[in-house]
């Protein structure tokens, strides 16, 4: 194979992959769902056979790539209007304020990884956390224990979890803050929002008080 066709295929599929992935939208790489690390390998493979297999035309090449983007696409729209198909696909959060071994065992999550990410985020002990969220990208989100009980007990009230999510009630989050649907309906009412599917986003920021993000008119 000349040196000169091998350059020239390496910069095409450089860019050819360059838009692919810039199509499939902006994630870090430990946010990364299965779908999008399965698609990202299988690029990765297909961009190596291109380079290296100069005997099939380019385009034929470069088609597997465009199918694997535009399933990836498909099923990232798809899943921002179902809740179990985004489950599926990015995983689900687990949270509590006390060590949940059975959680862990469903995660393969061990206690080696719970003390390594807690030092991560200058958390001495456990016994210093009043509220611990694994994400399901892996991530380790931490809510540090107060330091008097009375704090402690209005800050258990608040947590930063969303009660609402693309119009849909978190009955689980509202369970963990000891509040219930319908005193949130309530709370939402006083605020002037009647309709809950009209809101994308809402969380507890304080006592009585909300974050709110309506969705937008199309």
């Amino acid at each position: 194979m000349e040196l000169g066709t091998v350059a020239a295929r390496t910069i095409v599929i450089y860019f050819v992959i360059l838009i692919v992935l810039r199509m499939m939208g902006k994630r870090e790489i430990g946010q990364l769902s299965i779908v999008d690390f399965v698609v990202s390998i299988m690029i990765a493979e297909l961009a190596v056979l291109s380079i290296a297999n100069a005997s099939v035309p380019m385009a034929e090449q470069i088609l597997p790539m465009v199918v694997l983007m535009l399933i990836q696409i498909t099923l990232a729209f798809v899943s921002l209007k179902s809740d179990r198909l985004r489950t599926f696909i990015d995983g689900k959060s687990s949270g509590r304020e006390k060590i949940d071994e059975q959680e862990m065992r469903k995660k393969r999550y061990n206690y080696d990884d719970l003390i390594i990410q807690l030092r991560q985020k200058n958390v001495e002990t456990p016994a210093d956390v009043e509220f611990a969220i694994l994400e399901s990208s892996g991530d380790l989100s931490v809510i540090k224990r107060m330091k008097e009980e009375a704090e402690s007990n209005d800050h258990q009230a608040c947590l930063p979890l969303p009660l609402v999510l693309d119009g849909k009630v978190q009955n689980q989050h509202l369970e963990k803050m000891n509040r219930t649907p319908l005193w949130l309906r309530q709370q939402l009412r006083k605020l002037g929002y009647r309709d809950i599917k009209k809101i994308s986003y809402c969380m507890m920021t304080g006592e009585n008080q909300f974050y709110i993000d309506e969705k937008q008119e199309r």
